[in-house]
């Protein structure tokens, strides 16, 4: 008997053995997973999505340029500095009354487009719905294009954006999510704060929020109120757009402190409801 239970206990241990190298040689193959989902984040139907999303916003400017008259449109592009967006401006006001409603769509759709996609360069769009349509109705249509990209971003890296988020930013990713989890109950108010100051880039807040458990309806109200103060600011510069010689022009400290004031102001109740 004492000899049975001696093989059984040496069988028991080399069992055991055998399963921590397995176990060893699994977790090295999760390193080597871990390190190709680091190097290509994306699977192929992840990219098959953006894919589609992208030719859906092309057929969408496609539809556009065939309701447009017959002309030279080689000045369309992406602004990329204010001289780009007068030459945009000096063409597309000759445009603007008579082809209204395709300005407005085309518009639309690359503020949309670039919002979701995280392209930089929406300031310039939002400076030219300034120079375009005035004030009062500029502000309405960055308030509303800036608030279906954001949608649109939100949507999107809800579903397949986790592994680029974790790979391009892990740190900020770490701390609004600790920010997030302490803020719950005024949760509305964090992200008002975050929308109206310069605290977190806007297009950070866009991808990450899905992640973080953020609820779309607090994400939602949160962009349509807080993006409105920086939409007035940016909006009102494009009006005198010539004027601008540099886009550091458009916040100075003065609208840097207002918009930090009305960014406490939206916080003031989380932090009186911590406080008590």
């Amino acid at each position: 008997m004492e000899g049975e239970v001696g093989t059984c206990s040496s069988m028991a241990a080399l069992a055991d053995s055998l399963k921590c190298e397995t176990q060893g040689e699994g977790g090295s193959g999760g390193i080597v997973n871990e390190s190709k989902s680091a190097k290509f984040p994306l699977s192929f139907w992840e990219i098959g999505v953006a894919v589609s999303v992208v030719l859906g916003y092309a057929l969408g400017l496609g539809c556009v340029y065939l309701t447009m008259p017959a002309s030279d449109y080689s000045f369309l592009k992406l602004p990329r500095n204010l001289e780009d967006l007068q030459i945009l401006r000096d063409h597309l006001e000759s445009y603007t009354s008579d082809y209204t409603v395709q300005v407005l769509v085309g518009y639309c759709v690359v503020y949309i487009f670039m919002q979701t996609f995280m392209i930089p360069g929406t300031v310039f769009m939002s400076l030219l719905a300034g120079s375009l349509f005035g004030v009062f109705r500029g502000v309405a249509l960055v308030v509303f294009t800036a608030t279906a990209g954001a949608s649109s971003c939100y949507f999107l890296s809800k579903l397949i954006g986790r592994p680029l988020v974790f790979s391009l930013w892990p740190d900020k990713l770490t701390f609004f999510r600790d920010q997030v989890a302490k803020r719950r109950k005024g949760l509305l108010n964090y992200m008002l704060f975050l929308r109206v100051t310069p605290t977190l880039p806007n297009t950070f807040i866009n991808v990450a929020s899905p992640i973080v458990d953020v609820p779309y309806h607090t994400f939602f109200f949160a962009t349509v109120i807080g993006i409105i103060p920086a939409a007035y600011v940016t909006v009102r510069a494009g009006i005198t757009l010539g004027e601008l010689q540099s886009v550091g022009d458009l916040y100075d400290m003065h609208s840097i402190g207002t918009l930090f004031l009305i960014g406490l102001v939206s916080i003031t109740p989380t932090l009186i409801g911590n406080k008590n």
